[in-house]
């Protein structure tokens, strides 16, 4: 009887004024073999304290995971500086930022006080004002122009 009321394009039709879809539905695939995020923890067991292991979730247990695997996963190392930066060769700096802060301590290093400057993809050079190092930034990052702070 049902099947009388669905018609070619898949519509049933109780009276002239109510039309109902026919649906059909399938539970998900594989939906029991989903594993729950990488970034969230087992969380701790009953009755016992929890470590930062245990309870860190997002970033923090990004970097505790790559600490982990002897990996610094923010990159947070001081650049390495063998020479003094010159336009013809100047001492890269790699950003996933369009704009960064850099810290110029001199060359040889720390032969004077830390001068802070930013870094633009759009400017070709940045030069530090008191032993003359030339810095440029190898920009990473994606440009999206919907990207928001």
């Amino acid at each position: 009887m049902l099947r009388s009321l669905v018609s070619s394009r898949g519509t049933m039709r109780l009276s002239n004024s109510i039309r109902f879809r026919a649906v059909a539905t399938t539970p998900k695939r594989l939906s029991d073999a989903h594993a729950p995020p990488a970034l969230l923890g087992d969380g701790a067991p009953a009755g016992s304290v929890p470590t930062d292991h245990n309870q860190a979730t997002g970033l923090e247990r990004l970097q505790l995971l790559g600490h982990m695997e002897g990996v610094d996963v923010f990159d947070m190392q001081p650049l390495e500086v063998v020479k003094l930066g010159t336009k013809k060769d100047p001492i890269i700096v790699k950003s996933y930022a369009p704009l960064r802060q850099i810290g110029c301590t001199g060359f040889p290093v720390d032969s004077h006080d830390t001068l802070w400057f930013n870094l633009s993809k759009d400017k070709e050079f940045t030069r530090c004002s008191e032993c003359g190092s030339v810095y440029k930034m190898d920009y990473q990052g994606v440009d999206d122009p919907h990207a928001h702070h």
